[in-house]
């Protein structure tokens, strides 16, 4: 398909419905940059999960910015700012901010996919999450000695099993 600017291929297509009638514009890179459809080449990953995460909990954010996780320490604003979660406790720490992101990602707030074949002990899993947590403290206090150690304790912990 063809830029509707110029005669170069178009790779940005735009669909837009007003009064119930499509209307679609199909342009090549340098003509929606030039009619800024397009206002930087690269996406900003987590700037767009700031801006989703912002607008879903709204009144909250006071009330969940004070929160911080008790099993790996993450605060509700580290993971509104990397989006990424540290530990499975999480989703029950920050449903509150969660569920309506979750819902507005995936239309739902249970997950419905696949699962790992071989999961993990959840005894093993929590001792690891507790070895974090002293790791994170240990690397705090400047125990470099003991950071060290947890380190290669939560190596070991997370290493796979070996077939017997």
């Amino acid at each position: 398909m063809k830029c509707q600017s110029c005669e170069n291929a178009a790779t940005v297509h735009l669909t837009d419905i007003v009064a119930g009638r499509k209307k679609e514009l199909h342009l090549c890179q340098a003509c929606a940059e030039e009619q800024q459809f397009i206002k930087k080449k690269e996406l900003n990953l987590p700037a767009i999960l700031q801006t989703l995460i912002g607008h879903h909990v709204g009144q909250l954010t006071d009330e969940l910015a004070r929160l911080a996780c008790p099993h790996c320490g993450i605060k509700y604003m580290e993971f509104r700012a990397e989006g990424r979660l540290g530990c499975p406790n999480d989703y029950a720490v920050f449903r509150a901010g969660l569920e309506p992101l979750l819902e507005r990602i995936h239309r739902t707030a249970r997950h419905v996919g696949k699962v790992p074949r071989h999961r993990p002990c959840a005894a093993r899993q929590a001792e690891v999450i507790e070895l974090r947590q002293k790791l994170r403290l240990a690397v705090d206090s400047e125990s470099y000695e003991e950071a060290a150690r947890l380190r290669d304790l939560i190596r070991e912990k997370e290493a796979p099993d070996e077939p017997g």
